[in-house]
């Protein structure tokens, strides 16, 4: 029981943050569950993708760079942040209550966490409390980050009605590349055949690093966008 707390209380707290980040005009809680529960869902057909790749994987044996950024940009960043990205847009996104910008980080995180609980339930379950605190400081907060800059792109397409795709073209791009870079050192770090040359610390401090500018991105993103609410908005909470 412990352990599936562990494994749960990453995403939640996130959630919970970015909800009371959303002073100005806050969402619908309908809204915020079901997009947490299509973040849930997107992991099967992601899981699904993966499979299908895993063809395009045994034909870049043996294990080299090359196949490595095949397996954390393609079979793994694009599957994940693909199906995230479709809940996203095909559910949250046509709602009415999608009225400012900031929603896309608020939806986009609810997707993300959604999708990182089930899979930390899954890692934290089979690998135990070790994993669990691992995860709880470096992989879901990644995934936060990923749904961050995702969401960020799509609130901007949500008011660019006239020019939309290529904003959300650019979150879903920007998720892959950030998790698909951050994939990319951990699956290093597991390689055998690098061992000999890098040292695990070394690729692990690489995605450590890049998280960290995903989060600073990530706040500047939020502040952005909550300066936009509270022109939208403020003026009418403060009366």
């Amino acid at each position: 029981m412990v352990l599936f707390a562990l494994a749960v209380a990453p995403g939640i707290a996130i959630c919970f943050y970015i909800f009371f980040r959303d002073q100005y005009n806050p969402e619908p809680r309908k809204h915020l569950l079901m997009s947490f529960f299509l973040g849930v869902v997107s992991a099967l057909p992601a899981l699904l993708i993966q499979y299908l790749l895993l063809p395009v994987e045994d034909i870049l044996l043996p294990v080299n760079i090359f196949s490595i950024l095949i397996k954390a940009f393609v079979i793994v960043a694009f599957s994940e942040e693909l199906c995230k990205y479709v809940m996203l847009r095909y559910y949250a996104y046509r709602q009415p209550e999608f009225d400012e910008p900031f929603d896309g980080i608020v939806y986009g995180v609810m997707v993300s966490m959604g999708f990182a609980t089930i899979e930390n339930i899954a890692y934290v379950m089979q690998s135990g409390y070790a994993t669990a605190i691992v995860r709880m400081f470096i992989s879901v907060p990644a995934h936060a980050c990923f749904g961050i800059l995702m969401g960020y792109n799509v609130g901007k397409a949500r008011f660019h009605p006239g020019h939309p795709f290529p904003y959300l073209m650019k979150g879903l791009l920007l998720a892959i590349f950030f998790h698909g870079s951050f994939d990319f050192f951990l699956f290093l770090k597991d390689s055998s055949f690098i061992k000999e040359h890098v040292s695990d610390i070394f690729l692990l401090a690489c995605s450590i690093v890049l998280l960290i500018f995903g989060i600073r991105l990530s706040a500047k993103a939020i502040r952005s966008h909550m300066l936009i609410s509270k022109e939208m908005h403020g003026k009418n909470s403060d009366a």
